[in-house]
C-alpha cells in the first residue's frame, strides 16, 4: 500500500549515526505518523487502551498501535510510540531515535537496501475513491476513470505507480497527507483519489458521500507488485536480534487476526482522527 520515498536523506544520516545499536533497556521505541487512520491516529484520551505518544499529552491508536502492543507484549518490552512526519521516519530509524517503524510501510526493494523488514503484517489492495454523485461512480475498471483528475498522498505507490496507469488521467499535485487527499476529493478539487483498501474503508465511514471502487479480480485493475502491497516493519540492518524477535511475535498472529484487528481499528476510528 503506502509508500515510496527517496532515501537520500536517510543515507546521509546513516554515515553520521550509530544506527542499529542494540537496546539494553527493554523498551520498544516505535515510530509512526499518528495521522493515518485506520493504521494510526492521534486522540486526546486513552480510550480503547490507546498508548501515550512520547513527549506529548496525546495518545496514539489504530491498527499499527494494536500490532505494536502485541509485539511488545510478546517479546516482554515496554512500548513507546514516537510521532514523526512520514518523511522523517527513515532518518529517525537510522539515527537510533526509534527501534522500528510500524506505519503502513511497503516492503520495497529500494527500502530493503537500507533496512531489514519483518514478514508482512498486512496485505493492502489498491482501490479508488470517488464522490457517489460523480460521473465516474459507475466505473468497473481503471479504463472507466479515463480523463479524470486525480491525486493521492505524496511519495506513495498510489500516486507514483497507480495514478499514471489510468488512461488520459489529469494528475494533480500530490497531497502531503491522507486527510488532505480526502478533503481534495470531497471538496470537488479532484474527481478521484487512489489509495489502499483500509484507508478507503475508513474514509467512507467518515465521508458517506464517497464511493469505494474495487477493481481487484478484473482484467482492468491497477498493476502492482507484491512489494507494493505487502506491509512490513523495518529495522536497521544491524539489529538482527530485534528483527528475529519481531518475526517470532508476528508468527503468533494469523491472517484472520490481522483482518480482525484492522476491522476493529476501522470501527473505532474517531471522526477527527486525522
Amino acid at each position: 500500500m503506502k509508500k515510496i520515498i527517496p532515501l537520500a536523506l536517510a543515507f546521509f544520516i546513516l554515515v553520521i549515526t550509530l544506527a542499529g545499536c542494540a537496546r539494553t533497556d527493554n523498551v520498544l521505541r516505535v515510530g509512526m505518523e499518528c495521522a493515518y487512520a485506520p493504521y494510526n491516529w492521534t486522540q486526546a484520551t486513552d480510550a480503547n487502551d490507546a498508548v501515550p505518544i512520547f513527549d506529548s499529552n496525546e495518545f496514539a491508536f489504530g491498527y499499527d498501535v494494536m500490532i505494536a502492543k502485541h509485539l511488545a507484549d510478546h517479546i516482554g518490552y515496554r512500548l513507546e510510540i514516537h510521532r514523526f512526519d512520514w518523511d522523517s521516519l527513515p532518518p529517525a530509524l537510522l539515527s537510533g531515535a526509534i527501534d522500528a517503524v510500524i506505519a503502513g510501510m511497503s516492503i520495497t526493494a529500494e527500502r530493503q537496501m537500507t533496512f531489514n523488514f519483518t514478514a508482512p503484517y498486512y496485505f493492502a489492495s489498491i482501490v479508488t475513491l470517488v464522490r457517489a454523485d460523480s460521473s465516474f461512480a459507475g466505473a468497473t475498471g481503471i479504463s472507466g476513470l479515463a480523463g479524470a483528475s486525480g491525486t493521492s498522498q505524496m511519495t506513495t505507490v498510489w500516486y507514483d505507480v497507480c495514478l499514471p496507469q489510468i488512461p488520459s488521467v489529469n494528475i494533480l499535485p500530490p497531497m502531503d497527507s491522507a486527510p488532505a487527499m480526502l478533503v481534495a476529493l470531497t471538496s470537488g478539487a479532484v474527481d478521484i483519489v487512489v489509495t489502499d483498501m483500509p484507508t478507503a474503508m475508513a474514509a467512507t465511514m467518515v465521508y458517506p458521500e464517497l464511493k469505494l471502487l474495487d477493481f481487484s479480480g478484473s482484467d482492468d485493475d491497477f498493476l502492482v507488485s507484491d512489494e507494493e502491497i505487502h506491509i512490513g516493519i523495518p529495522v536497521t540492518k544491524e539489529n538482527t536480534e530485534l528483527l528475529n524477535k519481531l518475526n517470532e511475535a508476528l508468527a503468533t498472529l494469523t491472517p484472520a487476526d490481522f483482518e480482525r484487528m484492522m476491522n476493529d481499528a476501522i470501527r473505532v476510528q474517531p471522526l477527527d482522527a486525522d
